[in-house]
């Protein structure tokens, strides 16, 4: 024990503690008097009603690069804060109070709960804990006690020899992106067993009585209990294929073939959205129209958007502040026989939009975007910078009626705000997830693996040594 002569403990910035309410025997925390308020790492946060009172459940990873060591918790609730991270982002946490074990004392503490896994340590000692009972060498580490990596084991428990979670496969193109990585780290973190399967690299067996879904070196992918499809726009028709015969042999899509085609064919999903009362801006369709001035009018002229819809990259967007300029740019893509659509220019938005992202028919997260550039289309496809947007009650139902229109269980939704309300302006069956976590704060990857384990009625089983406990 570290103590000085008016007894109160002395730590380095880093220490190991107990939180037994929790039924934690040890656990790392980082020592930051910088932080009012202490912090533990949680994920599958759930707030529930028990005789009247607020409680909340919540699953713990309480050994630092661990996801396979579960805990699983529910506590009263003692407040609810808005607690900034250290990017700034404000994000409302539910507060507990448990015991806190040190060096030999035990006195209660209040914790958040946040998911902190990005931030290395499970813990976060605040000052608040501190106050009173603990000085801080930053110079120095694990004054009150250290533990070997077998130690820390041997407290939890030997783990499972095998994964009891599903079996899922993420189908792409690239595993090293951002959104992928994302979505594999949720799903090994909630126990499931996943793998990475390059679209190109699959092949299908067509046969009425035993059809097969093949990977390198015939790899058979049948055992599978659900996929999550990130397909390329180029690479859309194969991926559709391929999808529809993960469907035909009874595996789960997150996403389904027909509505990943819908998202695809923006002629086919603008003609949906209008049919189906969503508001769009004013646009028109064509190919290689001979009257040029009329069809510019029927958008009421300029400025207008010229897109070309068989861009794949969210290029060939091309603003047009005159006539002639609209005239010129529309008569140079007639030139490639490619169909165009023609869009009124929404002047009051101001170059910003905004990306929702719809998941299982609920709005999970929402980002204002603004260009960075003087180009209004970039604002729409480039836009460099994020943040964290209200949305009003009008475009919260737009957002979830755009997805069940498609049958999206995921859906990106850009919407633009006008005078006369929001107004959709593309549909994405595969979202980059980055800049949404990055301006949310929120874990938006998890939220796509509980809506496959929603889908399919998985429930998580407890480590062998984890119990629910109450604190």
């Amino acid at each position: 024990m570290s103590t000085t002569g008016d007894d109160k403990i002395v730590v380095g910035s880093e220490e190991w503690c107990g939180l037994p309410g929790l039924g934690i025997p040890a656990i790392k925390a980082r020592v930051d008097s910088g932080a009012k308020t202490s912090s533990l790492h949680a994920f599958n946060i759930r707030g529930f009603k028990r005789n009247g009172a607020s409680w909340v459940s919540y699953e713990l990873h309480p050994i630092q690069h661990n996801r396979r060591v579960i805990v699983r918790c529910e506590s009263e609730v003692f407040d609810r804060r808005v607690v900034k991270s250290s990017s700034g982002v404000g994000e409302k946490r539910y507060v507990i109070r448990t015991p806190l074990q040190l060096s030999g004392q035990i006195w209660e503490v209040e914790v958040t709960l946040a998911n902190r896994d990005s931030m290395g340590y499970r813990m976060l000692l605040g000052r608040t804990a501190m106050q009173g009972r603990i000085l801080v060498d930053p110079s120095a580490k694990a004054l009150c006690g250290n533990y070997s990596k077998n130690e820390v084991h041997q407290l939890y428990g030997p783990g499972p020899g095998h994964v009891e979670g599903l079996r899922l496969g993420l189908l792409g193109s690239n595993p090293n992106l951002t959104s992928n990585r994302r979505i594999m780290e949720a799903a090994q973190e909630r126990g499931h067993e996943i793998q990475f399967y390059k679209i190109s690299q699959c092949y299908m067996k067509l046969d009425p009585e035993n059809p097969e879904i093949h990977y390198r070196r015939g790899r058979t992918l049948n055992d599978l209990d659900a996929v999550i499809p990130r397909i390329r726009p180029d690479t859309t028709d194969f991926g559709c294929a391929l999808i529809r015969q993960f469907e035909s042999i009874g595996v789960f899509s997150l996403n389904s073939a027909r509505a990943i085609s819908t998202s695809r064919d923006k002629l086919n999903l603008l003609q949906l959205l209008v049919q189906n009362g969503l508001d769009i801006p004013v646009s028109s369709l064509a190919r290689a129209p001979a009257d040029v001035p009329d069809l510019i009018d029927t958008v009421e002229g300029v400025p207008l958007l010229v897109k070309l819809l068989e861009n794949v990259k969210g290029e060939g967007i091309v603003m047009a502040d005159s006539v002639n300029a609209a005239e010129s740019i529309i008569n140079a893509f007639k030139s490639i026989n490619a169909n165009l659509l023609i869009q009124k220019f929404i002047k009051e938005a101001g170059g910003a939009d905004l990306r929702l992202l719809v998941v299982d028919n609920k709005l999970v997260t929402a980002i204002e975007r603004q260009a960075v550039e003087d180009e209004y289309a970039a604002s729409l496809r480039h836009a460099r910078s994020g943040k964290l947007a209200k949305v009003s009650a009008a475009e919260r139902r737009l957002a979830t009626r755009a997805a069940r229109t498609l049958g999206l269980k995921v859906a990106g939704i850009d919407m633009i705000r006008s005078e006369k309300g929001p107004l959709i302006l593309d549909i994405h069956a595969s979202p980059d997830l980055r800049l949404l976590e990055k301006a949310s704060g929120k874990d938006l990857a998890g939220t796509l693996i509980h809506a496959i384990e929603k889908k399919l009625k998985w429930k998580r089983p407890l480590h062998q040594n984890a119990e629910t406990v109450q604190s």
